[in-house]
């Protein structure tokens, strides 16, 4: 305020209009100056708060670093003097902070709040006061000089006298405020601008005293191994960054869900193996959803893991369990795991055609307890060499029938059929499955329905197409041709599909048909034969029959004394076969024996009652024929023997006839010579002919 000093004290009784105007002068300034020194206030405050906060922050960072010190035992000398070094700072920053309230925040705190708050408060009073004096002096100026009342005049006078000594006084002490103020607002500055520089200076020489050479040459060490692990981690990323390129460019098509099988083949030699499947759970009596999660081999065991899971759980214990493919709804890649016990069994669903055919072939591997071997991989590779080797879908006719001649006619040497029998002595495990003496070896599997039974039998409707007749398998009539199972007391049928058949050397030991379901089972997983032929099997007294389920041809007739072994699987009911025993094309004694393996809705032990029911009907009706035969053959003896009675009965009559007349011609011609001869008829003496021959014939009987 250039040219004022301060207001005058000795004009306010007077209260003149210069003094008022002077007096607005200075609560304009007093405004200004409170408005500054909020905005003053606020901003110091900020620092305040900043240097508690970063006060706050570095001993919570040296506390952390005490903590980290315990986790990282290598930089344990490291993170110590980082420890120390913020330790001592978050102290000078706790005595900075402490300062700074002390010499910034105080003064100017106490301008604000008392310097400030007094000279509003003063305005306040001066304001009434004022206003009380008007009033006082408006009254006293009507008073009326006719009717003059002491009392009231009295009342007025005395009003006016206290509210102008009121408004005097509290004028002396408004202007003294506001003089001061014109003194307090150059230290009101200048006090906590002095007492921010004097904490700030007191900091630095803390810091400076902290500082020492020591500390300097280890922050210079510590650069440089920075600088160091910068430039490694630089050159380690960049061959990172290099090896991503290499593997988007090398992983490209295996991007695609389902990679092409040339490019990518198929390891059919692993015992271990992880990845995604989708499992199959069901929810109702049709319905079902499926899971998907991480599975992985571990020793003999499958095991499972969710997303987001710790450790994996045992899904299914596979050694000696069986595994195929299925056709599972509208899902591609299924195949099955049935345990060795065939209580529990699991649905997969695979997600291409390559880890398809992996995962069956693992299991199958583990199934072996091939891993349990010194080198599983290569005891693996050999088994499925010598798998691919001994066992090879023969699919043509030629080739069926050639399957069916005798093992010494011409045949080639080749590898076992047993694919553990190659092994020799390197795996005991696997040298236990090999049954020479049920399987014969070097055999062909047969995978489609074509029996050579039929061209053993002439009787019996070929097994093609082309000479089959419709049949109905509830043994009613059709077309007026009598059906040749009408007769039997047994209709059962069942909805089964053929896996697979081939000879066999034994057909008197259950174990054959479970090698048989064995190898048949491999072999579908090697040559990726997943398709099966559904039909209906007819079991009556008399035979087996297939027949379409669709065009009711009969496709394989199997007459019911040939099936000489029948069994289900001991471990999969699903699975059951049975054994026929035919004869050679070109001599009838030569008997071959042909294994036939199927696969039904659960029925295999049902099938199996039904054919072995049927077989004891058969043989029940086969010994009430030959007993009906033999009493039929007893009651002809009796009844030739009853002609042959009788008609001995009738000579010895004729005979006796005969003597009567002799000896009554002989009577009356007692004297006559002896040269007379009694002529008889021929038909006397045919008559004496015959019985000669009865007596004969009596004697013998």
């Amino acid at each position: 305020m250039p040219g004022i000093d301060k207001l005058p004290i000795e004009e306010t009784l007077e209260d003149s209009p210069q003094t008022r105007s002077l007096l607005g002068v200075f609560e304009e300034d007093a405004t200004a100056i409170s408005n500054y020194m909020n905005q003053l206030y606020q901003a110091m405050h900020r620092i305040y708060d900043a240097q508690n906060e970063l006060s706050a922050a570095t001993h919570l960072t040296s506390k952390l670093l005490k903590e980290y010190e315990k986790q990282v035992l290598y930089m344990k000398l490291v993170i110590w003097h980082f420890w120390f070094f913020f330790y001592q700072l978050s102290s000078c920053h706790a005595v900075l902070s402490t300062q700074l309230a002390d010499a910034m925040m105080f003064p100017i705190t106490q301008f604000k709040e008392r310097d400030l708050k007094e000279i509003l408060t003063l305005k306040e009073v001066f304001q009434i006061a004022s206003n009380d004096h008007d009033a006082a002096i408006n009254r006293y100026s009507r008073l009326s000089k006719k009717r003059e009342n002491d009392k009231v005049k009295y009342e007025v006078i005395e009003d006016v006298y206290t509210s102008r000594k009121k408004q005097h006084q509290t004028m002396m002490h408004y202007f003294c405020a506001l003089n001061t103020l014109q003194y307090k607002k150059k230290i009101a500055l200048l006090e906590p601008l002095l007492g921010y520089m004097q904490a700030q200076i007191s900091f630095f020489k803390m810091g400076s005293e902290n500082l020492n050479e020591q500390l300097e040459e280890f922050l210079t060490n510590i650069g440089t191994s920075v600088q160091n692990v910068r430039r490694e981690m630089d050159s380690d990323v960049e061959t990172m960054q290099q090896t991503i390129e290499d593997l988007e460019v090398a992983s490209d098509p295996l991007y695609v869900p389902d990679p092409d099988p040339t490019k990518f083949p198929v390891n059919r030699n692993l015992t271990r193996k992880a990845g995604y499947l989708n499992a199959r759970n069901k929810t109702g009596l049709v319905s079902s959803t499926w899971d998907r999660q991480f599975y992985f081999t571990q020793g003999g065991n499958l095991m499972s893991q969710a997303r987001g899971d710790v450790a994996g759980g045992l899904a299914m214990d596979i050694d000696n369990c069986s595994v195929m493919a299925v056709d599972c709804e509208d899902r591609r890649y299924c195949f099955q795991i049935t345990s060795f016990d065939g209580k529990k069994s699991s649905i997969l669903q695979a997600e291409s055609k390559k880890d398809h055919e992996e995962w069956i072939c693992t299991i199958n591997n583990i199934s072996k307890q091939i891993y349990l071997s010194e080198n599983p991989e290569e005891i693996a590779a050999r088994v499925n060499q010598s798998a691919l080797e001994a066992v090879t879908p023969s699919p043509s006719f030629q080739q069926r029938h050639e399957s069916l001649r005798p093992a010494g006619q011409s045949r080639p040497p080749t590898a076992r059929t047993s694919s553990s029998g190659s092994l020799g002595s390197e795996s005991t495990n696997l040298a236990a499955l090999s049954l020479d003496s049920l399987v014969a070896p070097d055999t062909p599997i047969q995978f489609d329905i074509i029996s050579p039974v039929c061209e053993d039998q002439p009787g019996q409707v070929k097994a093609s197409g082309q000479g089959g007749r419709r049949t109905n398998p509830f043994g009613e009539s059709g077309g007026g041709t009598k059906s040749e199972t009408e007769d039997s007391i047994l209709h059962q049928l069942f909805i089964v599909r053929f896996l697979g058949s081939m000879e066999v050397k034994s057909d008197d030991n259950p174990d054959v048909v479970y090698e048989t379901m064995r190898q048949i089972l491999a072999a579908r997983a090697i040559h990726n034969i997943f398709r099966m032929t559904e039909s209906h099997l007819l079991v009556t007294c008399d035979c087996l029959k297939l027949i379409d389920p669709q065009t009711q041809v009969t496709r394989l007739t199997f007459p019911l004394p040939s099936v000489v072994l029948y069994a289900t699987h001991q471990e999969n009911k699903r699975l059951f076969g049975f054994v026929l025993r035919t004869s050679g094309r070109r001599s009838e004694s030569n008997l071959s024996s042909v294994c036939y393996i199927f696969e039904s809705n659960n029925e295999g032990e049902k099938i199996c009652d039904s054919v072995g029911l049927a077989k004891q009907i058969a043989l029940h009706a086969e010994l009430d024929r030959k007993a009906s035969e033999k009493q039929k053959e007893i009651e002809r003896v009796k009844e030739k023997q009853q002609k042959e009675l009788s008609k001995q009965k009738q000579i010895e009559k004729d005979l006796e006839e005969q003597s009567r007349l002799i000896a009554a011609s002989s009577r009356p011609n007692q004297a006559s010579s002896e040269g007379q001869f009694v002529v008889l008829s021929s038909s006397q003496s045919e008559d004496s002919d015959l019985g000669e021959e009865g007596k004969k014939r009596e004697s013998e009987a």
